[in-house]
């Protein structure tokens, strides 16, 4: 599998398959070469495809460089240097443009030179949604009534419905015009399966799940009305939606579906902020106290302090875990520099050394890595997160200190080499 199937690179505007085959017998020398070659060979290749893109699909220089390692790492995880054989080389290429074969990149680029082939009519078709190209879209689905169920020779097999949602598609086709509505309901009205389901994220994912769960069309302020539309024209709600929204950064559609009938969890109900809820789960005694450190940790991303509060005077352990990875609302709070949260949990005995099991690392570890490796701004949060921690008895190791942003800070840094021995 390609390390990011969406995060594929776009075909230039007039593929050439000689072209391609002389790029992959490239490629095969390359990886005999050895891996300064193979680094060289794809920085060429993946600049020259972003030359040739439009201006709104050319890409960020670091997107560039991180889609370069992306290759090489695909590259020679599918090319040891005992086996750099030219049928190599086109899968290689093949699976980096999002398709499953080299025969299935040669079809697609022969099928685009064929003007009115399924191929180039669907490539013009799923352009005309993501830019908000109505009259190109209604006249091609004119022309064509089948086209609104026809699905792309992609990996991902999307039907143009899918496109809608900006999500789990090419990612350069990512996109959320501003009439995006129109253009869901002419695919709509022209018969398109609303609960038909393309084969991302493990497949089954329907386009009213990617909707609700896609940064794109929140961004662009119509994620609900998208919803609105979708379900209006008999659209599924898993019971799991809910969940899906607040584990995909969308916590303004999660709330929505609650008014739309969605099943909600304590895990959701935290998410959401709904204390009164959340009080209802608890009082009751009918949520597992498995589901407490997952609640909990929800809370904590999307800082429902109240919600945490209460759920610690009904009785939930302040260090109670995420059964998935062992993370407690503390690594949380701290990684994302809520001060106020951090004392909270600290008030109420929040074990401050614990680690979590995917990273093995304590929350002072969680709130120096957001601080100091990821950059975030807001330098005074992180440091009144760290004094706190430190200040209450959290663990200080002297590897953790080496940063000159921190150094940067003499009493903050003088309290943690004191508290190192």
């Amino acid at each position: 599998m390609y390390p990011n199937p969406q995060d594929v690179l776009p075909l230039p505007p007039r593929p050439d398959l000689g072209q391609y085959r002389t790029r992959a017998k490239e490629l095969a020398d390359a990886c005999t070469a050895g891996d300064t070659a193979l680094l060289t060979w794809a920085s060429k290749w993946i600049a020259a495809l972003d030359r040739l893109q439009p201006d709104h699909a050319r890409t960020l220089p670091r997107d560039i460089e991180r889609r370069t390692h992306q290759v090489v790492q695909f590259a020679r995880d599918q090319m040891p240097k005992a086996d750099c054989s030219l049928a190599k080389a086109q899968f290689v290429m093949a699976r980096a443009h999002g398709f499953a074969s080299w025969p299935r990149l040669v079809q697609h680029v022969e099928g685009l030179a064929l003007d009115g082939s399924e191929v180039s009519t669907f490539e013009r078709a799923a352009e005309a949604v993501i830019s908000g190209d109505l009259a190109t879209l209604k006249q091609l689905l004119g022309a064509e009534p089948a086209l609104v169920r026809t699905r792309s020779d992609r990996d991902h097999r999307a039907t143009l419905l899918h496109y809608v949602a900006a999500n789990g598609v090419e990612n350069y086709r990512q996109r959320t015009p501003k009439n995006i509505e129109a253009v869901a309901t002419v695919l709509l009205d022209a018969g398109a399966d609303v609960n038909a389901e393309a084969d991302v994220y493990g497949g089954g994912a329907t386009t009213f799940a990617l909707v609700v769960t896609s940064a794109h069309p929140r961004a662009a302020g119509v994620q609900n009305q998208l919803a609105d539309l979708l379900l209006a024209r008999g659209a599924q709600m898993s019971p799991e939606i809910v969940t899906y929204c607040l584990v995909n950064g969308c916590p303004e559609a999660a709330a929505h579906l609650v008014t739309r009938g969605a099943k909600l969890d304590l895990v959701g109900t935290a998410g959401i902020g709904r204390v009164d809820l959340v009080e209802a789960f608890l009082g009751d005694g009918a949520t597992s106290s498995t589901l407490h450190g997952a609640a909990m940790a929800m809370a904590a991303w999307y800082g429902r302090r109240e919600v945490i509060a209460r759920m610690l005077d009904l009785g939930v352990d302040a260090g109670a875990r995420r059964a998935s990875d062992g993370q407690t609302a503390l690594h949380i709070a701290a990684y994302q520099g809520n001060a106020e949260l951090v004392e909270l949990l600290i008030a109420r005995n929040a074990p401050l050394d614990v680690v979590d099991s995917e990273y093995g690392t304590p929350p002072l570890v969680w709130a120096f890595h957001a601080w100091l490796k990821e950059g975030r701004a807001d330098a005074a949060a992180y440091i009144r997160v760290v004094r706190a921690l430190v200040e209450a008895g959290a663990t200080v190791q002297l590897a953790w200190l080496d940063h000159e942003r921190l150094r940067a800070e003499a009493e903050l840094y003088a309290l943690l080499r004191e508290a190192a021995g």
